[in-house]
């Protein structure tokens, strides 16, 4: 054991979903978890509470301003942001900026990088994406696969401004070969989806997420969970959409109206999802127009949409860090853990005042 400082968390230690799971105590040693008391310690800090794996936010934007890329001190101040609201590690779902700096940086969170957005042709937002055309989709997408951390994102629909409303970005065969071009270099696809009618060729092609899902269908439902496609709802983000259509109307009122109608049922849809065993975790979608630290409003709002509030508590901690591929409270894993002073589980508001956050074992807020 070195000379740096050991830390005793105590109380009640959240390991996994279920009563069995919980601790009463964990040690970081040398910035590591440990269930057995380091023998010889003489420089122990405590904390008491309730302990919770890092959260996780599966879709935010480190490095995307509103206009696209930006400085590395605004994007050291995102991730700052995410961490003192608990989030220790991010699924980056698509940022023109590199952030590899990140990970030298112990003080921020960890993340996991889907490259940059691939949209169509003027089907994004200015300064975001690559924005190419279908014969280039897997010449991208392989592009991506190799920049990224396992994943690469696409763009599934957009509003197309000759229809007036959302249509899909890619052509079906476009797609499939695209999605197995991704899986061949060891990459999982995710991608933005608003609509209803881009969801079945992305599905059945081999996606593995979708972003948003708000177009979700009692119709698409079952081919969701006969493929295993997990969904991140970023109700917080589809809680804009009328302020969306109201900007729009004028000049797009299908488009309007369609965004109306998807905000209206977004909770039953989330809810339709989760019964049915679809996959559901928390993603913020901060970055762009969005603030960052908004993952305790995520937790809520999944919980508002009917998810019974443990499994939408395991949406940003167990659950998702397993979806990931990422550990936990295990032994010997890094510690990334967030404390609180009353029961998460009880009352997942709880989660937007931790006491301490610690990661790789030093407390950092």
């Amino acid at each position: 054991m070195s000379d740096r400082a050991v830390l005793h968390v105590k109380g009640r230690v959240l390991v996994g979903r279920d009563e069995d799971q919980v601790r009463d105590e964990l040690w970081v040693v040398d910035g590591r978890i440990s269930y057995d008391r380091p023998a010889g310690a003489r420089d122990v800090r405590t904390v008491e509470g309730w302990a919770l794996p890092g959260l996780v936010d599966a879709h935010c934007h480190v490095g995307l301003g509103a206009h696209g890329p930006v400085e590395p001190d605004v994007a050291e101040k995102q991730a700052l942001t995410d961490r003192e609201a608990g989030t220790l590690l991010i699924r980056d779902a698509g940022s023109p900026s590199d952030t590899r700096w990140v990970d030298d940086r112990e003080d921020l969170p960890k993340i996991i990088r889907a490259g940059r957005h691939i949209a169509r042709t003027r089907r994004y937002i200015r300064g975001y994406a690559h924005e190419i055309e279908p014969e280039d989709l897997v010449a991208y997408v392989a592009r991506e696969a190799r920049r990224g951390d396992g994943w690469v994102k696409l763009v599934g629909d957009w509003i197309d401004r000759e229809v007036g409303d959302l249509t899909p970005s890619w052509p079906r065969d476009a797609v499939e070969a695209a999605i197995a071009e991704a899986h061949r270099l060891g990459a999982r696809v995710t991608a933005h989806c608003f609509a209803e009618n881009s969801l079945r060729d992305l599905v059945e092609s081999g996606i593995d997420c979708v972003e948003h899902a708000t177009g979700l269908t009692q119709e698409l439902i079952p081919l969701f969970v006969e493929r295993g496609v997990a969904i991140v709802p970023t109700l917080v983000n589809i809680a804009t959409f009328p302020r969306l259509a109201a900007g729009g109307e004028a000049r797009f009122p299908r488009w309007s109206s369609h965004l109306r109608r998807l905000h209206e049922r977004r909770y039953d849809t989330v809810r339709a999802a989760y019964d049915a065993g679809i996959p559901v975790f928390v993603g913020t979608d901060a970055g762009g127009t969005l603030p960052h630290g908004l993952v305790a409003a995520e937790v809520a709002e999944l919980v508002t949409a009917g998810i019974p509030a443990l499994q939408a508590l395991s949406a940003t901690t167990w659950g998702a860090r397993e979806w990931l591929g990422r550990p936990g409270l295990d032994e010997g894993a890094p510690a990334d853990l967030v404390v609180y002073d009353t029961d998460p589980r009880a009352d997942v508001r709880v989660l937007a005042a931790p006491r301490r956050v610690v990661l790789n074992g030093a407390v950092v807020g």
